[in-house]
């Protein structure tokens, strides 16, 4: 069952009115989840399809230098070689001292069963959900919800989220409230108290109110607001100018590591901002980069013993083509990247089946061909953490999944 305290029930069970609400860097959904045992897991989800190609550019494909250019190898502020055949992209060097630490690795050349369609909302659907196909509807809820309905002494708030819409990946039938404001919450003196009168009788929103008041301001300072109308609204475009400079992964990180170090064990957040249509350099440099942020954000947030725990993945609903178009951008793909992080992974590696890039080895002579289900890493990656079942991962978590061979992921 799914209590949703969304930002519209909360302004009309309490009568506040909209500019009481000033836009904050958490306009990402964060969930959690607790479970038993020590290991975390960290889901980012990567929206809008980030293009593997050239995150991890497979430079030492013949076909590669064709389709998209020989990278600068050598230039300090170029890609970087990993392995004599891939090269990571310039905006993700501060991720490297973890790729020499064995604590970064990829994936290449992975999608989820979404074929040809290529729309960013059925591609987002089908990743959360976990499922072969959307014949089935969302009846069968997110993966992840799946995976806490599994865990035997899990506790009865098993999630909630922050942000504009919820994590569908943590829907499902396992108990979740959520409280999604997508603010700060910059109250006048007079509506903060009002709050507070409206609820003091309902202690559901009370609690949730004061969560999100340590989320929306956890520097401990006061909320409440003087000025009225004006002084809010200023807030209001102050915060959304804050946003657009960048650091809300930080923050998010840094609340999602105080959790992680207390009761939570599974994290899941998204980043948006990965549809490169056009003018594809600065648009994938400025996303990798929030990126960065969130993973060495945790990794300083949680500490060197969590993080020793800490599974890091990012996923995209699917990748980008092998060619770019003429906006200097790519279109929707097929074939996409996975990353890994943390310091419970056997990283410094770039895993997969490398299909090549020459036109009859591309996916419809166009995408990068997937060569194996993404799920599929997800689920070995629950068999390390978690211990589930095999059968169990292939019939409920990820159903149909063909698990295939361990690619021992984990330390």
């Amino acid at each position: 069952m799914t209590e949703m305290l969304n930002r519209r029930a909360f302004l009309g069970r309490s009568a506040l009115i909209g500019c009481s609400l000033a836009a904050s860097p958490l306009v990402t959904p964060l969930s959690f989840a607790a479970v038993p045992g020590d290991n975390r897991l960290v889901v980012i989800v990567l929206r809008g399809g980030m293009d593997g190609l050239d995150v991890v550019q497979p430079y030492g494909d013949p076909a590669f230098a064709g389709l998209r250019g020989a990278p600068a190898l050598g230039d300090p502020e170029g890609p970087v070689d990993l392995d004599g055949y891939f090269a990571l992209h310039p905006a993700l060097r501060p991720l490297l001292p973890l790729w020499k630490d064995g604590q970064l690795g990829f994936v290449h050349a992975v999608s989820t069963p979404y074929r040809d369609k290529r729309s960013h909302f059925d591609g987002q659907d089908l990743l959360e959900a976990g499922l072969t196909d959307l014949g089935q509807g969302r009846s069968g809820g997110g993966w992840l919800n799946r995976v806490v309905g599994l865990q035997s002494g899990a506790t009865a708030e098993t999630a909630y989220a922050i942000g504009r819409d919820g994590m569908a990946i943590l829907d499902g039938a396992a108990p979740v409230a959520r409280w999604a404001p997508e603010s700060d919450l910059a109250l006048s003196p007079q509506a903060l108290r009002l709050a507070q009168l409206v609820m003091q009788d309902d202690p559901v929103f009370s609690a949730t109110m004061e969560q999100a008041l340590e989320i929306a301001d956890s520097d401990g300072d006061a909320v409440a607001v003087e000025g009225g109308r004006r002084k809010m609204l200023s807030m209001v475009k102050s915060d959304m100018q804050s946003v657009g400079r960048g650091g809300a992964e930080t923050r998010i990180a840094e609340f999602a590591a105080k959790r992680l170090r207390a009761d939570t064990r599974i994290a899941s957040f998204s980043i948006s901002g990965w549809d490169t249509h056009r003018s594809q350099d600065r648009v994938l440099a400025r996303g990798l980069s929030r990126l960065s942020e969130a993973i060495l954000g945790l990794q300083k947030g949680l500490g060197g013993q969590v993080w020793k725990r800490t599974t890091v993945v990012a996923v995209t609903e699917f990748g980008r083509t092998a060619r770019r178009n003429g906006s200097d951008g790519t279109d929707h793909g097929t074939g996409g990247l996975m990353l890994l992080a943390g310091g419970a992974l056997r990283g410094g590696r770039v895993l997969g089946d490398w299909p090549g890039l020459d036109e009859a080895s591309l996916y419809q002579r166009r995408d990068l061909m997937p060569t194996r289900d993404l799920r599929a890493h997800l689920g070995w990656l629950l068999h390390s953490l978690y211990g589930l079942p095999l059968s169990t991962i292939s019939q409920t978590v990820f159903p149909g999944v063909d698990m295939g061979d361990d690619p021992k992921l984990i330390l």
